[in-house]
């Protein structure tokens, strides 16, 4: 995936770059991204060695973007499934005087959101790896 947009600032091997703001841009969870108005932040690795103020194209690796919607989307869905089928199906035997559907709800909805917070501490981790991290490939010149 590739972006071009505009360096704001460089602290040493990073950069901050102002991308165009995109629709799939809505639901991300991430946190990578600071959205605007019109554009969105991204802190990317300042492989071409750009300055304030330049042009540049920006790549996101095609594997971290997968893995990222994998994380964002994927993990939490299946947490749901597991935890309502757990809840039913497991749970409802023991809690004999409880209506196996709330347990289903109660077991998903939980599990739903230990996903989520899972995936949170996760990407607080992995946000200072620089593998994970866009990169500016090349300054454009116009």
């Amino acid at each position: 995936m590739e972006e071009i947009g505009i360096v704001k600032s460089t602290t040493g091997a990073f950069a901050k770059v102002s991308v165009p703001r995109k629709s799939v841009c809505e639901g991300c969870t991430a946190g990578t991204c600071k959205p605007d108005e019109q554009s969105m932040e991204i802190d990317a690795v300042n492989k071409a060695g750009a300055k304030a103020g330049q042009k540049v194209r920006v790549v996101i690796k095609s594997y971290t973007y997968l893995k990222g919607s994998i994380l964002v989307y994927g993990i939490p869905a299946i947490a749901l499934i597991a935890g309502a089928v757990l809840g039913k199906e497991i749970f409802s035997h023991q809690f004999k005087n409880i209506d196996p559907d709330i347990l289903s709800a109660i077991f998903g909805f939980g599990l739903f959101l230990i996903a989520f917070l899972g995936i949170k501490i996760w990407s607080l981790t992995a946000e200072k790896k620089t593998e994970t991290k866009p990169v500016i490939e090349e300054i454009i010149n116009e």
